[in-house]
Formats: structure tokens, C-alpha cells, sequence
């Protein structure tokens, strides 16, 4: 009696576990490290003795980052490559120099069944994460970036910018947070209240502005992804989800060549990856990729002691830099991200990954 009640319960278990690697994901997570080049990723390497959750993803390769019209991109730009698959000038968000719209894979899946949602340490109307959602010519339009995020369809969004939602500080007096509500959002304005909603849509702003450093944002990162994933990869949403998370003040700290608070800044990077991974681990269902929109400081690592977990950092600049940038992948069809690559083809792979048999090759330009 108790061995068949072990192959009750182990023989799921061991199905899961023997999940054809080259099927769909039913779910996918893009992460973006913004400002994350590879001497970034090696110091939270090292940071980690060894530990690191980057040593987690069995693929890696690099994506190339120049925008349309600057070899060294901006968010805008490197935000809306990582998102439409279109190159596009600088300052711009998922829109061409004539006006043309391009559509993220996000709204994409959306129109497809999904569930999508972002988390980020930034303001909710950042580059990054508006180059999911908007379409402007510059990425300052918050009053506009405000309002298309009002009327997209996501289920979950969160980080700060609470402040710009209200119309006593908007140009045009409207008030997008009524739009939300009207829709049925739970709108949250604190973590806690975020954690108390049950259901979704929700739109969580934790702070009246850009979103503290990460000792003092009281685990943020991790709470919001913890929330996203157990709402979103719900086993009562069938189609399944996508959702981008973005560690937003990598690039703040080396765009301030501050040495400790890119330390802070990945360690909370590598827990946000832990809990996603173990997710992805357990689920056998999700795609997890992992980027950057460009290198930001052109950060070397000169010294260090691998034992002690240090590494000593030298920023170059406090601009972004041109260099290449690490992939990792996790997860269903995880292979196709190796080698090196446009930034425009991650989400072209990506959405070969969830709908197409097999993927094409990425651009060798």
C-alpha cells in the first residue's frame, strides 16, 4: 500500500521533471538588468561565492545593443528592441521616427490569452517597462505614458510614479487612476496593500516617485514577483502569463559610479532570480530570459578576492556604453538563446518560443 502511494505520488512529480525541452513554454519572464553588462554580473558572481543564481542558467550567449540612430541606445530605445523587435532612435518608446506604433510582445500576448504584468524598481512609467505598454516619441511624455498604461490590458503592474497618476500634478488634469478603477483594478499604494489584494487585475504604486534604494525598499522586488507569480501562474489561469521584471537601479547606481549601491542592487537582484528560478524549476512550464537593455559606467572589475566574495569596481564613465550585453535562459526551448544577437531578436525568439514549432535564427547583422 505505502509503494503505491509513492508512485502516486512521484510518478507526476517524475513527468514533470521529463518535460520535453523543445515544447512551448506556457509562460514566459523577461528580466532586465538595466545597465547589467557582463562585469555586473560577474561581480554578483563573486558576491555570491559561488552561490550566484546565475550559475543557474544552463544557456547564455550576447545581444548587441546599438539603436537606430546611436550605437550607444537609451532605455527608450534598448527597452523597445527588447519588447517590439524594432530598432528605434533614442528617447523613443515602441514608436518610429514617422509615427508608426510597433507592438510589444506583450500586447501581443495579450490578444493571445494571456495574462501579462510587470514588476519594476523604477517608476511604472519608466523606459523599460513602458516600452511593454506605450507608444510616444519621447520617453518624458509621462502624461501620455500614464494614460496609455491606463488602458492597456495587464493584469499586473507594479512599481512607483504614484504622484504623476494625479491630476493636480498632469498638464492635461486627468486622472488615469479613475480610468484603472473604472476597469476593476485593486489599486495599491503601499506593499502591504498589494500583498492583501486577491485578485487580479491589480495596479500596485509603492511610492509617490522613483521607488527607494534597495536596503531601504523594504524587499519590494521580491514581494512584487512573489505576488506577479503566485496571481498570475495560478493554476486557474489556463493560457498561461508573461511577465517582465526589471532591476531598474543597477543602471542608477552606475550611471552614480557608486560602488555599494550596485552591490545592494544586485544582491537584490540575485533573491528576485532565486525566486524566479525555483518557479520555473518547479513549474516546467516557463521560459526565463535574461538581459540587459545596454551596459551602463563601463564598469571593470581590476581586482578582487574570490574567496572573500570582493571585487573591486572602476567605472569608466557615467553614461552607457556600447558594449554587448549577457543572455541567460531557463526553461522550455532555452537553447535558442545562445550565440550572439541582435537585442531585437530576444523577443523575435521569444515569441517563436511560445507559438511557432521551431525558431528561426536570429538576424546576423
Amino acid at each position: 500500500m505505502i509503494l503505491l502511494l509513492l508512485v502516486a505520488v512521484v510518478a507526476p512529480y517524475s513527468e514533470a521533471r521529463k518535460r520535453d525541452p523543445h515544447q512551448a513554454p506556457k509562460n514566459v519572464i523577461l528580466i532586465i538588468g538595466d545597465g547589467m553588462g557582463t562585469a555586473q554580473v560577474y561581480s554578483s558572481i563573486v558576491a555570491q561565492k559561488g552561490n550566484s543564481q546565475f550559475m543557474r542558467f544552463p544557456y547564455t550567449g550576447f545581444s548587441r545593443t546599438y539603436s537606430r540612430n546611436s550605437y550607444t541606445t537609451d532605455s527608450g530605445a534598448g527597452g523597445s528592441a527588447l519588447t517590439t523587435m524594432h530598432k528605434v532612435n533614442n528617447r523613443h518608446i515602441a514608436m518610429s521616427d514617422e509615427g508608426t506604433e510597433y507592438c510589444s510582445f506583450f500586447e501581443r500576448a495579450v490578444k493571445r490569452g494571456k495574462k501579462v504584468g510587470f514588476v519594476v524598481t523604477s517608476s511604472v512609467l519608466d523606459a523599460t517597462p513602458a516600452a511593454t505598454y506605450a507608444h510616444v516619441t519621447d520617453r518624458k511624455m509621462f502624461d501620455t505614458i500614464s494614460m496609455q498604461m491606463a488602458k492597456c490590458q495587464y493584469s499586473f503592474m507594479m512599481g512607483g510614479g504614484h504622484d504623476a497618476f494625479l491630476p493636480e500634478n498632469r498638464h492635461d488634469g486627468k486622472a488615469p487612476l479613475d480610468t484603472l478603477a473604472n476597469k476593476g483594478y485593486t489599486l495599491a499604494f503601499t506593499l502591504d496593500e498589494m500583498e492583501q489584494a486577491s485578485r487580479l487585475p491589480i495596479c500596485a504604486l509603492v511610492a509617490p516617485g522613483d521607488p527607494d534604494k534597495a536596503p531601504a525598499r523594504n524587499n519590494m522586488l521580491c514581494r512584487g514577483v512573489e505576488k506577479a507569480l503566485k496571481l498570475l501562474g495560478s493554476k486557474r489561469n489556463k493560457n498561461g502569463f508573461v511577465l517582465m521584471i526589471e532591476g531598474s537601479q543597477i543602471d542608477w547606481a552606475c550611471h552614480n559610479n557608486d560602488e555599494e549601491y550596485l552591490k545592494a542592487e544586485l544582491s537584490d537582484f540575485e533573491k528576485m532570480l532565486k525566486i524566479v528560478l525555483d518557479f520555473a524549476e518547479m513549474n516546467r512550464e516557463t521560459l526565463v530570459v535574461v538581459t540587459a537593455d545596454h551596459e551602463t559606467g563601463g564598469v571593470t572589475l581590476h581586482d578582487g578576492n574570490i574567496e572573500r566574495g570582493v571585487s573591486e569596481h572602476h567605472f569608466s564613465t557615467g553614461s552607457h556604453t556600447g558594449v554587448m550585453v549577457p543572455v541567460f535562459a531557463f526553461g522550455p526551448r532555452a537553447y535558442h538563446f545562445t550565440g550572439i544577437k541582435q537585442n531585437i531578436d530576444i523577443p523575435d525568439l521569444i515569441w517563436q518560443a511560445m507559438w511557432k514549432k521551431s525558431g528561426k535564427k536570429g538576424s546576423k547583422k
